[in-house]
């Protein structure tokens, strides 16, 4: 298959500049992944799509407040967003300007507090930046840092927690799971109510999730790497789950990619942890997920290959024009999918027995 086979017409309008006042208010598209119908909600709803017996799949994941505006040594502003943190007070990070953070450049923050030293490049441009700073680096990135809003967010964000989901909780992220960025904690307690399990997994989150696809030919692309890491609990649930019958739902595809990169042929799980490169697009078998909730992503992205492949990139495409159609809100502050079996109900354009 080809890149240029998962474009489609996206007005810059939809493009989501904020979140909703309430989170689960969004709208949710629900998708049925066999036959392609669809049927319109609101995320508020999403206990309608669930079963006991099933259980939901989070990344708990908090984003790092990595984008800091420094002064360079001599004058001049400059940006470092903080990527992989390789120890020793070492970071990968992107920079900018480039041309003038070189090895040996020094760049200092705050009332300069913190202050650091690019010690190194790395293939594709990164740069090692070595920290220096008193006390504890996380709170000194939570005064000074910002959060690493993605390119096509023009607006400021007021508040950085609508940036994190409810359940965030291990830092280390560059970006947003967002597909997490609807759930509120009555909505997940009202999930559990119903018998549905709830269990975590971490990814974090890197800046390559928003690189564009460059190879015509998708068996030519290479895949950014994440960490993510899989609980024993969380193991053992999901492991239950299948046993009993019920549906392993992952809440975005950084939980999905993690859940299916460890998996063993059969779709058991044990815990596990270490770098995931997977690149799942049409023609990949689930080995675990059942069912997936997502938010709507860019033409041509790793991340339409990867829903593409969940529900056919004919369905996919089908439904994006429709939401299109429909003005719903794309990307990260945008609405979401629910992408399953059997979603219709009687009454809609297009119907079928929900169970």
């Amino acid at each position: 298959m080809k890149t240029s086979d998962f474009y489609f017409d996206l007005p810059q309008e939809l493009i989501a500049q904020t979140p909703l006042e309430r989170r689960d208010s969004s709208r949710l598209l629900a998708l049925d992944r066999a036959t392609g119908n669809t049927r319109h909600m609101h995320f508020y709803d999403l206990p309608s799509l669930l079963r006991p017996g099933d259980c939901l799949v989070l990344n708990d994941s908090r984003v790092l407040p990595a984008r800091l505006i420094g002064h360079r040594a001599g004058g001049g502003a400059c940006e470092v967003l903080l990527l992989i943190d390789r120890g020793e007070k070492v970071w990968e990070c992107l920079v900018r300007p480039g041309k003038k953070l070189r090895p040996g450049a020094k760049v200092t923050f705050g009332d300069g507090e913190l202050s650091a030293e690019v010690v190194g490049e790395v293939v594709g441009g990164n740069r090692l930046v070595r920290f220096d700073y008193d006390g504890i680096f996380l709170e000194a990135l939570e005064r000074l840092g910002k959060m690493p809003l993605p390119p096509y967010i023009k607006a400021e964000l007021d508040d950085g927690e609508r940036y994190q989901t409810v359940y965030s909780k291990v830092v280390g992220s560059a970006a947003a799971p967002t597909a997490g960025l609807h759930f509120t904690k009555e909505l997940l307690e009202q999930v559990q109510a119903m018998g549905v399990r709830v269990c975590y997994v971490t990814l974090h989150v890197g800046l390559g999730t928003f690189r564009p696809v460059k190879a015509e030919n998708l068996d030519e692309h290479e895949m950014h790497s994440e960490y993510c890491v899989i609980p024993q609990e969380t193991a053992d649930v999901i492991n239950g789950t299948r046993r009993a019958g019920g549906r392993v739902i992952c809440v975005g595809t950084t939980s999905c990619r993690t859940v299916e990169s460890w998996a063993a042929d059969d779709g058991t799980l044990a815990a596990s942890a270490g770098w995931t490169n997977i690149f799942i697009y049409p023609g990949y078998r689930f080995k675990v997920l059942d069912a997936l909730i997502t938010n709507f992503h860019l033409p041509e992205s790793t991340l339409i290959m990867l829903v593409s492949a969940l529900a056919g990139r004919e369905h996919v495409l089908s439904a994006y024009e429709e939401a299109v159609r429909e003005k719903y809100r794309f990307f990260s502050f945008g609405d979401a999918m629910f992408i399953g079996s059997r979603i219709d109900e009687p009454g809609s354009k297009k119907t079928e027995t929900l169970e």
